[in-house]
C-alpha cells in the first residue's frame, strides 16, 4: 500500500512530483482553498481557472504544470464543490477530494497533499481518502517489464487501467504533523484503508481462484500473526454432520464444498461481544434457477459481505479495540450441478427451523440463516449481518446507497456509524404485514416471496432466525461492486463497502 507521512513543509517548497491543492465552487467562480499558498499564487490560479476548465465541482481533477513558484513538478487541482453554510467542508467531502486526486496520480513516486488538515477529523479524512483512492488490482495482468506486485503480494502488472501502480508515497501537509493525536488519526486511517483494500482484493479475485476452501485459507493468512485473533473452519463434512442445512444445500451443487469460517478477536477485557455475519457466495450462477448470462461475471462479487467481515475483524484487532468481535463467513459456491438443490426442496437450517426452497437464486439468505443462528447461540450482545442479498436493494436505492434494517435501536446505531464513516446507508422498515409473503405451505418459512418489496422480504426471512435478539441487516448488493466508472475514492470493481461502517460501529461499542 502507498506510504503516507504527515509533514509541515511549505507547499511551495515540497519537491514532490505532484502537489495536490483543493478548489471550491463559489458564487463568483472558483476559489483555491489554501491557507499555505502565497496570495499572489492563489490570485493567479483563480484567474486562470476558467481558461483551464476548472469549476471546483466534486470529483473534478485537473493537472497542470506547477510553474516556477512551486518546487513540485505538477499541480493537481481537486474539487470540493460548494462550502457548507458555516464556510467549512464536510469530512466526507475532503475524503472524496483526496481520493479523486490520488486516483489520477498512478505511476508517480511521490505526491504532497495540501488539503485542509487542521484537526484530527480532517487529517483522518484526507489521509483515509488519499489511501482509498490509491488502489489498483493487478493480480492477473502480465505486461513484461512493468510486471510487479499488487497489494496481496502476488505477481501482476503495475496498473489496473493504465499500466501504472498507485502513487508510491504521499505527504499530508498539516501544521499538526507532530501532534500525538494527529499521528494516531493518521495511523488509524492507514489501518482502515488497508482493510478496505483487502476486502476489494477478495471481491476482485477470479472465482476459479477464490472459492470456499481458498477463502478459508485467505482468512487464516489475514489473521496470521494478528494478536488475539483465532480462525476456526468447518468444512463440508462437518457442516453436514453438524446440521448446517443452509450452507450444505447451497453448496451441494458445486464440486467445491462450502465452509463456515469463524474469525474471533478476543481482547483481554472486552467491553462487549459483537457478531458479524457475512454472506460469502464465491460465485452465484443462480443454481437451477439460473441467472441470465448477461452480467453474470459480476457474480464473483457475491462474497463481498464475507470479505467486509473478515477485513473488519482483522482491523479491529490491529486497532486494539476493547470489544470482542467474531466474524462468521458463510461460504459456498452456488452452481447448477447434478447434485444441486431444487425448487420445492425442504431444508433444515442449523437450530432446527425448516425452509422451503422456492428459488435457488435466493441462496444468500439460506447460508446466512446458518450463520445467524450460530452467532446468537454463541452469546453475543448484538449481531450484524452484511450481504449482497437482493437486486431489489438496487431498485430501491440505486447502486451507491446500501440499506440497513433490523431492531430499531441497532438499525439506527448502524446508520449513525455509516454517517460517521462517510458511507451511504439508508434505514428501511420490516413491515409486519409483509411476513405473509414468505409463508410456506409445507415448511416454517419460504426462501422467496413476490417481487414487490423483495429487499424487505429478504430481511424478514433473516429476522425469522434472529427473533428478538438485537440485530441489524446490511444489504450492500449495489454498492459492493462498481460496474461503472470510478468516482471519488471508489474504484471500478470491488469497493470494500461496509468495512468503514462496521469499524465505526465497533468503535462506538468500544467506548
Amino acid at each position: 500500500m502507498t506510504d503516507v507521512t504527515l509533514s509541515s513543509k511549505n507547499p511551495t517548497a515540497v519537491k514532490a512530483e505532484a502537489l495536490v491543492v483543493a478548489t471550491a465552487q463559489t458564487s463568483d467562480g472558483v476559489a483555491v482553498v489554501s491557507d499555505q499558498l502565497p496570495t499572489d499564487l492563489l490570485t493567479e490560479l483563480e484567474s486562470l481557472a476558467p481558461q483551464l476548465g476548472v469549476t471546483g465541482a466534486r470529483d473534478e481533477v485537473r493537472k497542470i504544470p506547477a510553474g516556477p513558484k512551486l518546487a513540485a513538478d505538477v499541480l493537481v487541482l481537486t474539487g470540493l464543490g460548494e462550502r457548507a453554510e458555516d464556510g467549512t467542508f464536510a469530512t466526507e467531502t475532503l475524503r472524496r477530494a483526496a481520493g479523486a486526486a490520488t486516483r489520477e496520480l498512478a505511476g508517480l513516486r511521490s505526491a504532497a497533499i495540501a488539503l485542509p488538515a487542521s484537526d484530527d477529523d480532517e487529517i483522518t479524512a484526507v489521509t483515509e481518502g488519499a489511501l482509498l483512492g490509491a488502489y489498483a488490482f493487478n493480480r492477473y495482468r502480465t505486461s513484461g517489464k512493468d510486471a510487479g506486485k499488487d497489494s496481496t503480494g502476488k505477481d501482476g502488472a503495475k496498473a489496473a487501467k493504465n499500466g501504472k501502480d498507485p502513487v508510491a508515497s504521499i505527504e499530508i501537509l498539516t501544521p499538526l504533523h507532530k501532534n500525538a493525536k494527529a499521528k494516531v488519526a493518521a495511523e488509524r486511517a492507514e489501518i482502515v484503508a488497508a482493510a478496505v483494500h483487502a476486502a476489494r482484493d477478495l471481491v476482485n479475485a477470479a472465482p476459479n481462484e477464490l472459492y470456499p476452501a481458498t477463502f478459508a485459507d485467505a482468512a487464516k493468512a489475514a489473521a496470521k500473526d494478528v494478536r488475539h485473533v483465532k480462525v476456526t473452519v468447518l468444512d463440508d463434512k462437518q457442516l453436514a454432520s453438524g446440521g448446517y442445512g443452509g450452507l450444505t444445500a447451497v453448496g451441494q451443487g458445486s464440486s467445491r464444498g462450502p465452509r463456515l469460517v469463524k474469525v474471533a478477536y478476543t481482547p483481554a477485557k472486552p467491553n462487549g461481544k459483537v457478531a458479524l455475519v457475512g454472506k460469502g457466495i464465491t460465485f452465484d450462477s443462480g443454481g437451477i434457477s439460473i441467472k441470465p448470462a448477461a452480467g453474470m461475471e459480476a457474480m464473483k462479487s457475491d462474497m463481498a459481505g464475507a470479505a467486509a467481515v473478515l477485513s473488519t475483524v482483522v482491523a479491529a484487532a490491529k486497532l486494539n479495540l476493547p470489544v470482542a468481535v467474531t466474524g462468521y463467513l458463510c461460504l459456498a459456491e452456488n452452481m447448477p450441478g447434478g447434485n444441486a438443490q431444487r425448487p420445492a426442496d425442504v431444508i433444515t437450517i442449523y437450530g432446527g427451523k425448516t425452509v422451503e426452497v422456492l428459488n435457488t437464486d435466493a441462496e444468500g439468505r439460506i447460508v446466512m440463516a446458518d450463520g445467524l443462528v450460530s452467532a446468537i447461540e454463541d452469546g453475543h450482545d448484538v449481531v450484524l449481518d452484511i450481504a449482497t442479498l437482493t437486486g431489489a436493494q438496487m431498485v430501491a436505492l440505486g447502486n451507491r446507497t446500501s440499506a440497513v434494517m433490523g431492531t430499531d435501536e441497532v438499525r439506527d446505531e448502524v446508520k449513525a456509524a455509516a454517517d460517521t464513516s462517510g458511507e451511504l446507508f439508508w434505514p428501511m422498515p420490516l413491515p409486519e404485514e409483509l411476513k405473509s409473503n414468505i409463508k410456506s405451505k409445507v415448511a416454517d418459512v419460504a426462501n422467496s416471496g413476490p417481487r414487490w418489496g423483495g429487499m424487505l422480504n429478504a430481511g424478514l426471512f433473516l429476522q425469522t432466525f434472529v427473533g428478538d435478539h438485537p440485530w441489524a441487516h446490511l444489504d450492500i448488493a449495489g454498492p459492493a461492486f462498481n460496474e461503472g466508472g470510478a468516482h471519488g475514492y471508489t474504484p471500478g470493481g470491488g469497493t470494500g463497502v461496509g468495512v468503514r461502517t462496521l469499524l465505526s460501529f465497533l468503535e462506538g461499542r468500544a467506548k
